[in-house]
């Protein structure tokens, strides 16, 4: 990147968010004021640097106007998944520390179920009117706040994704101490020189804001002055409606998303006006070298990809016309220098597979987990995701499988231990492995494979029943589609799994082992 940004001064009267299904604005005086309200209200409560608070509500504005408030005041905002159960609540809400909540009204039992007989948290405030125990979101945002005024320094996100070992972990990056406002984060800067991002981005953000991207790609067009558009979920439709509508320039997405949309008749593709289209970027899982072909025919070269993660540690990108030259490649390091290691920790030869570590990029730990951490890192301060791929002789980076077996569906990260875990306490089943099978839409979907401790008793009507087990237990996006019944798993003499013999045999037709 060369070269300096400059943000001009933002009308206040310019939208800052819309929300897609009814029109709604919030401008960007109305932003900075709830914004400011919201710090002053969590340094009144003690809420200080470094401390946390979680949120938990669907895709609308006020989640974006609660993260300003942290990211004004030095603190962590946790940004919770919608679809989690009663002790994925708890054990998240405790794990990073939140000292308030926020909800949506329908969050709120759930939320009260997860903390209760352990609350730590000294407010809970939920969007709409006051109830039982519960702060109206508007008393405190529309109230004057000047009177405290914390510490205006940059707060950060503490995401949350799940473990290996069965529980979510939070991506803690250490705090700047930079005043609130002052230098452009790296991922802003990198939306601005690769996208073209800039005061007359109109941003469209169909995925939900729980996610690390999505929820960073608005903050980032924030910061650059331009216009953040909000879809409350999904549709390929009315994405394409929206894009008309509101004339929007830049969107990401993941790649599920293009495979929907490339599905609708050719009546409904045709009679939306897509010319107001100068960026679209996809990410969170690799796309099918027919779909992104198909997506280009269509709409011209204006999508690009990236390979990043939560943790921040390195950033690949590929513009259009490096991947129509370097077909299925997620592009070369721009943070971070890539490095291929074979199983022997070894810098591996060009063309050769290997795991990907990043070497000089960004720092960051596994909150509460040091082992994690440790894991995620080899001797050289190297860190690494858990994919596997290789460099060509330009430097593309290609990915082709992931060593930690995390499954891709639809963009979200799931973790196969979690259901494993569940999967493997009920009465009739001896031994279970959940692996990620191929899915022409998703990438991936979860699938288990199970011995029974009685293989005579092995039929759909089981299969149905341990998958609702599983997700009586935990949230349904992690609980297997489908479930394979086997005399017995690949186990070596000490107890370790071979995975990998059965995820080969699901994807044996493939030329990679992601999608």
């Amino acid at each position: 990147m060369t070269g300096q940004i400059t943000v001009a001064p933002i009308p206040p009267d310019k939208p800052a968010i819309i929300s897609a299904v009814d029109g709604s604005i919030v401008t960007y005086a109305e932003l900075e004021a709830s914004s400011i309200a919201l710090a002053n209200y969590l340094n009144l409560l003690g809420v200080g640097v470094g401390d946390s608070i979680a949120i938990m509500m669907e895709n609308q504005p006020e989640l974006l106007e609660i993260a300003w408030g942290a990211q004004r005041s030095g603190i962590y905002y946790t940004a919770l998944n919608t679809h989690l159960l009663v002790d994925e609540v708890a054990y998240i809400i405790k794990d990073c520390g939140a000292k308030v909540v926020f909800a949506s009204p329908s969050k709120v039992e759930l939320i009260d179920a997860a903390l209760e007989g352990k609350n730590n948290v000294l407010r809970r405030v939920v969007l709409g009117e006051e109830q039982d125990g519960w702060s109206a979101f508007r008393d405190y945002s529309t109230r004057d706040l000047t009177a405290a005024t914390p510490t205006p320094v940059e707060g950060n996100d503490m995401l949350y994704s799940s473990g290996t070992t069965g529980r979510p972990k939070g991506i803690k990056w250490p705090l700047s101490n930079d005043p609130f406002g002052g230098a452009l984060p790296r991922l802003t800067q990198l939306m601005a020189f690769l996208y073209g991002f800039d005061e007359s981005t109109i941003y469209l953000s169909p995925a939900p804001l729980y996610h690390a991207a999505p929820l960073r790609f608005c903050m980032s067009t924030h910061r650059l002055g331009g216009t953040v558009v909000i879809m409350d979920h999904f549709d390929p439709e009315r994405y394409l409606e929206y894009v008309e509508k509101y004339k929007i320039s830049h969107s990401q997405v993941v790649p599920t998303m293009f495979v929907r949309i490339l599905k609708l008749d050719p009546e409904t593709k045709s009679k939306y006006l897509l010319t107001s289209l100068r960026s679209i970027i996809h990410a969170a899982a690799p796309c099918p070298i027919q779909i992104k072909r198909e997506m280009m025919d269509w709409w011209g070269p204006i999508i690009h990809e990236y390979y990043a993660g939560t943790e921040g540690n390195g950033y690949v990108a590929c513009s259009p016309t490096d991947w129509l030259a370097h077909p299925g490649s997620v592009g070369r390091a721009l943070l971070g220098e890539i490095h291929i290691l074979n199983d022997e920790g070894v810098d591996a030869p060009i063309g050769s597979e290997g795991v990907i570590y990043f070497a000089n990029g960004g720092q960051f730990e596994y909150h509460n987990d040091p082992a994690k951490t440790e894991s995620a890192h080899n001797d050289r301060g190297w860190s690494t995701l858990g994919d596997v791929g290789h460099l060509d002789s330009d430097g593309f980076l290609y990915l082709t499988d992931r060593s930690s077996y995390m499954i891709i569906s639809g963009g979200v990260n799931i973790y196969p231990q979690e259901a494993e875990n569940i999967l493997i306490t009920h009465p009739l089943v001896a031994d279970a492995a959940v692996i990620g099978v191929p899915n022409e839409e998703f990438g991936e979907e979860v699938k288990a494979v199970v011995e029974l401790l009685d293989p005579s008793i092995a039929s759909p009507q089981l299969a149905s029943e341990l998958i609702d087990y599983c997700r009586s237990l935990i949230a349904p996006i992690k609980c297997p589609r489908s479930i394979d019944f086997r005399l017995e798993l690949p186990r070596a003499p000490t107890g370790k799994l071979y995975k990998r013999l059965l995820r080969d045999e699901y994807w044996r037709d493939r030329d990679s082992k992601i999608i």
